[in-house]
């Protein structure tokens, strides 16, 4: 198994790297700028410059790896086309390269609540619709696939449990990045999470 994770160097995406690379699972690294990425990311993590929007660059990144990892976000920004662009367009064309390239596997990092059109968050250009959209492309895709929609995103991990839930169950709660990185790679090798949608929080340990 070698590993493509797209969004490496983002809040999220730079955990899963550390996940796989604590896995002893070989990592390439989707990055647009490599000397930031390197004071980032792991030494052992190979590097590969692209972009999301330019599928060249895509195809040249996803050789030789067997599973795609995707933690690919539109930055809050004044443009309008972000979400749509990055979430959506973006997602696409690595579902695309990961089909002609025969991958295993792809893990989608999407978000909680993107089937509620009228939730706040899609005051953000859409965001969580494009997520949405980003989600029924690769569903419909014939790839092999698990979508992860963790709640709120915290930073600093805690000891609490993961609550994993299936798609439109969950529409509040938080969860450390870190859990949620746990949680992707360990997609990729439990029969359960295979063609499914993961809801996940994390609650105090019951006592």
């Amino acid at each position: 198994m070698k590993a493509l994770v797209a969004g490496a160097t983002g809040e999220t995406g730079r955990r899963i790297v550390q996940e796989l690379v604590n896995r002893q699972i070989p990592v390439k690294a989707l990055v647009r700028d490599q000397e930031g990425a390197k004071s980032i990311l792991p030494p052992e993590v190979e590097l590969a410059v692209g972009d999301v929007l330019d599928m060249d660059s895509l195809t040249k990144a996803i050789s030789g790896c067997t599973v795609l990892l995707c933690a690919t976000g539109a930055r809050p920004s004044l443009d309008p086309t972000g979400p749509y662009q990055v979430d959506y367009e973006g997602t696409k064309n690595l579902v695309n390269v990961a089909k002609a390239q025969g991958i295993e596997k792809f893990v989608l990092v999407s978000s909680l609540c993107v089937s509620q059109f009228f939730h706040p968050l899609n005051l953000f250009w859409l965001v969580l619709y494009w997520k949405k959209q980003a989600e029924n492309y690769l569903e419909n895709s014939g790839l092999k696939y698990t979508i992860v929609r963790p709640g709120g995103l915290k930073n600093e991990n805690n000891s609490d449990e993961i609550l994993v839930s299936s798609a439109d169950t969950l529409f509040e709660g938080s969860i450390p990045r870190q859990k949620v990185a746990q949680v992707c790679v360990d997609s990729l090798f439990k029969d359960d999470y295979q063609q499914r949608v993961l809801e996940i929080i994390t609650q105090p340990a019951q006592v």
